[in-house]
C-alpha cells in the first residue's frame, strides 16, 4: 500500500478538511471523539442521541453520510479510501460517534444485498439521514457464540408473523426504533437452516426494553423480549428459514467494522500523554523504564492493527470483500483495550478506580478498565475469533457439531 495519499485522495482530504473546519471544532492535541456504543451515563445519553442526530442530519445534508452507499440509496458510490480518509480527519474533531454504527455499518449493507426494493426505498434514506437509529437483534441467554441455537420463535398468521422471544446484549436498544432480528421458523429443520430474518418496531407495545446495568454504571447493553409481536410478512428479509445466511451478512461487516474500528490502536496517544502528565515518584509515570516499555509494547501492538487494517482496506479498494483478517483484528483490538487499560492503572495507581468528573481525565480510565471485558464479547468472544481464524487462515479441521444436521427440536440442551 503507497501510505501517500494519491493526487485524488488529496483534492478530497482537503475538501473533507475545509467542510469540517466550517462545521465543527478541532479538538485538542491528543483527545478523542466522543464515541457513545456501549453507553452513557443515563442523564448524558439522550442529549448524546439528540446530538448525534443532528451530526448525521448534517453529514447527510453534506453529502457525507455513508458516503460507500450507492447513489441510488443516498451515497455517492466513494472509493474504501476516501471513506477511510473521511473517518480519519473526523477523528481530529468534536463530533459524536457511535450511535449509527450498527444501522450504517452492518444493517443497512444487509438490507441492500437482501432486502426488497419497498424496504431499500422505506428504511435505507432514513438510517442514512439519521431520524431512525438501528439495533442487531443476535444474541440470546442461551445462543450467545453459537447463535444458530436461538430459541426465539416466529410463527405465520395469515401475512404475519407472530413473534416471541428473548435477546440479550443489544447494544442500544433502549433509543432504537428498528431492529433486525432472526428468529426460529421451522423447528424440524436443522438449527442454520430454520432461521428466518424479521424488520421488528422497537416502538412496539410488545417489545420490551431492559437495560443492563454494567460495572462502570452505564447500561449500554439490553435485554429485550418480545410478546406476541406482529410482524407483517412485508418486513421479512430474505427468503423464509434463509436467514442464517442473511446473519452472516451482518456478522461479516460487523467484525470488520469493529476490526477496523481499532485499527488506529485504540487510545493511544492519549495514554501517553496520560504517562507524561502524571507524577510519580519525584517525576513523571514516562521516567518509569517498565512504564516505558508497556507503552512501546501497546505502539507496536496498534501500529501492527493498523497496518493490518490497511491491508484490508487495500483488498476492499481493488474489489475484494471483508474476509477472516476482520475475526483477526477484532481478536487484537480487543486484547489491546485491556492491555491500554491495564497500563493506564499503573499510571494512575490508586486514583484508576476513580470515576468521577474529578478523576484523571474525568474518570476516562476507570471506565476503560471495567468496560474492556464487554469488548471481548461484543461482536464475537475472543474463542470464536480464534475458532475462525484457525478454521479459515491456519486451515485447521472444524471442531465437531454433532447437531449440526438434526433437528432442532431433537437437539440436546445444557
Amino acid at each position: 500500500m503507497d501510505f501517500k495519499d494519491s493526487p485524488e485522495d488529496a483534492t478530497w482530504r482537503s475538501e473533507v478538511r475545509a467542510w469540517l473546519d466550517a462545521n465543527a471544532s478541532k479538538l485538542p492535541e491528543g483527545e478523542e471523539p466522543a464515541y457513545n456504543l456501549l453507553g452513557e451515563e443515563e442523564e448524558d445519553e439522550g442529549a448524546f442521541v439528540e446530538r448525534s442526530k443532528a451530526w448525521q442530519k448534517k453529514l447527510y445534508d453534506a453529502g457525507l453520510a455513508a458516503i460507500t452507499w450507492p447513489k441510488e440509496f443516498g451515497g455517492r458510490d466513494a472509493s474504501p479510501m476516501q471513506s477511510f480518509i473521511l473517518g480519519q480527519e473526523m477523528g481530529a474533531y468534536d463530533v459524536p460517534a457511535g450511535v449509527y454504527t450498527i444501522g450504517l455499518g452492518m444493517i443497512g449493507p444487509t438490507i441492500m444485498t437482501h432486502g426488497t426494493e419497498e424496504q431499500k426505498e422505506r428504511f435505507l434514506p432514513k438510517m442514512l439521514e439519521g431520524s431512525e437509529i438501528w439495533c442487531q437483534l443476535w444474541s440470546e441467554p442461551n445462543a450467545g457464540s453459537d447463535v444458530a441455537s436461538l430459541e426465539t420463535r416466529a410463527e405465520l398468521s395469515g401475512d404475519e408473523w407472530i413473534l416471541n422471544g428473548q435477546k440479550v446484549w443489544t447494544t442500544g436498544a433502549h433509543f432504537c426504533d428498528w431492529g433486525l432480528i432472526i428468529a426460529r421458523t421451522d423447528p424440524e429443520a436443522p438449527k442454520h437452516r430454520g432461521i428466518t430474518c424479521f424488520i421488528v418496531d422497537m416502538h412496539d407495545p410488545g417489545v420490551e426494553v431492559r437495560p443492563l446495568k454494567q460495572i462502570n454504571g452505564a447500561a449500554g447493553f439490553n435485554e429485550v423480549f418480545f410478546s406476541d409481536v406482529r410482524i407483517p410478512d412485508a418486513r421479512r428479509v430474505g427468503d423464509i428459514n434463509d436467514g442464517w445466511r442473511v446473519a452472516l451478512t451482518t456478522l461479516m461487516n460487523e467484525r470488520f467494522a469493529i476490526g477496523v474500528g481499532g485499527g488506529s490502536g485504540g487510545s493511544l496517544m492519549p495514554l501517553f500523554h496520560l504517562a507524561q502528565k502524571t507524577h510519580s515518584n519525584g517525576g513523571v509515570a514516562f521516567d518509569d523504564a517498565a512504564i516505558r516499555q508497556e507503552l512501546a509494547t501497546a505502539y507496536i501492538a496498534g501500529r501492527l492493527l493498523s497496518l493490518t487494517g490497511f491491508r484490508s482496506l487495500t483488498k476492499i479498494a481493488k474489489g475484494g470483500i471483508p474476509g477472516p483478517e476482520g475475526s483477526a483484528m477484532k481478536l487484537v483490538s480487543t486484547k489491546l483495550a485491556s492491555q491500554l487499560a491495564e497500563t493506564a492503572s499503573k499510571i494512575l495507581g490508586q486514583e484508576s478506580v476513580l470515576l468521577s468528573d474529578d478523576a484523571p481525565d474525568g474518570g476516562t480510565w476507570a471506565n476503560a478498565f471495567l468496560s474492556a471485558p464487554g469488548i471481548h464479547l461484543a461482536g464475537g468472544t475472543d474463542e470464536i475469533m480464534r475458532n475462525i481464524i484457525g478454521e479459515r487462515v491456519l486451515g485447521l479441521p472444524k471442531e465437531p457439531q454433532v447437531d449440526k444436521e438434526i433437528p432442532f427440536r431433537e437437539r440436546v440442551r445444557s
